[in-house]
């Protein structure tokens, strides 16, 4: 789903209470559906260049060797030094000099190598996007780089990672649970190093999904709205005071994966307009009751139990019925 604010702004209308959208790189069409409550009516379609397709690009990860292993990492290190540094050095280290070799899958220009030595982590390398297995890769440059940026914290061609307290992780296999589209991924197996100012105090094992027996299996996200539909549709939905649910929500699974919330996704100016709060109150407790006997497995974030919100839409008729329009 595109962000909200994005979509009022680029649409200057009152009208429009959603738009779906399918980003692509390079040309793209986008179906702009204005909703009124009980008429939706397409209103253009767009032929345009997205440049927001730059920061919704699938993004390089950086690499941990441990172990003598070249691993992927999608914990940013380096980013989280540089976001420190005062305005002038941001902006020496943040020009396009540094980020020289920006591309849509890479927008930082780089990928930082990490080395786990002893119980100390380093940084070990800055190098040009894609550029790991190459044999032409100029070594010298990655050195110069963080020289510039480090000076005399580098010591025998690294730099201990002394600004960075809390944990990485890294894959033990490729099987991914959850992935945000560009950087940000879970996988069911990992690896967590614990890092106290780059010290390794700690490093175990985890598995981010945990089977419960009488669970609902939720491995596939994408699969997970149509079980809160069937669900929602046993219960009996007409109602005398003619409330009308038919809207976008947001369902929150609670890290011991029960439903626990259930909300809107509107401005309050939105619901103001659509729906008053007495009908507002009415959808959101009716869909929170139907659903919070639902028990589902258990998703973990680096060996933690995370919540998750899943997002639905339902379309309900004058009789009751419940249509699934979440797509």
């Amino acid at each position: 789903m595109c962000n909200l604010n994005l979509i009022n702004n680029f649409f200057a209308t009152e009208s429009c209470l959603g738009l779906r959208m399918t980003l692509k790189t390079g040309w793209a069409r986008d179906v702009c559906i204005f909703m009124t409550r009980k008429t939706r009516l397409i209103v253009t379609l767009c032929l345009g260049f997205w440049s927001s397709g730059l920061l919704a690009s699938p993004q390089m990860p950086d690499y941990i060797i441990i172990k003598g292993d070249t691993i992927p990492t999608y914990n940013l290190l380096l980013e989280s030094y540089l976001s420190k540094l005062d305005t002038v050095e941001a902006e020496r280290l943040f020009g396009l000099a540094f980020r020289d070799g920006a591309s849509l899958n890479c927008w930082r220009g780089y990928q930082a190598i990490y080395l786990v030595q002893g119980d100390s982590l380093f940084l070990a390398g800055i190098i040009p996007c894609g550029s790991r297995r190459s044999k032409n890769r100029d070594q010298l440059e990655s050195l110069n780089k963080m020289k510039s940026i480090f000076g005399d914290a580098v010591r025998q061609d690294k730099v201990f990672i002394n600004w960075f307290s809390g944990v990485i992780n890294y894959p033990i296999d490729k099987s991914v649970l959850r992935w945000d589209g560009v950087f940000y991924t879970i996988y069911e197996r990992e690896t967590v190093l614990r890092i106290d100012r780059g010290i390794v105090t700690g490093i175990k094992e985890v598995h981010n999904y945990e089977d419960d027996p009488k669970g609902i299996d939720r491995r596939d996200k994408q699969t997970i709205s149509a079980i809160l539909f069937k669900q929602l549709k046993r219960a009996r939905w007409k109602n005398s005071e003619e409330f009308d649910c038919s809207e976008k929500y947001i369902v929150t699974i609670n890290e011991e994966g029960y439903v626990s919330k259930v909300r809107m996704l509107l401005t309050d100016e939105e619901k103001q307009k659509y729906h008053d709060q007495e009908e507002c109150d009415f959808c959101m407790n009716k869909m929170l009751k139907s659903l919070k006997k639902l028990k589902f497995d258990i998703i973990k974030d680096k060996g933690v139990p995370i919540s998750e919100d899943i997002y639905i839409e339902i379309w309900m008729e004058d009789n009751g019925k419940l249509e699934n329009w979440t797509g």
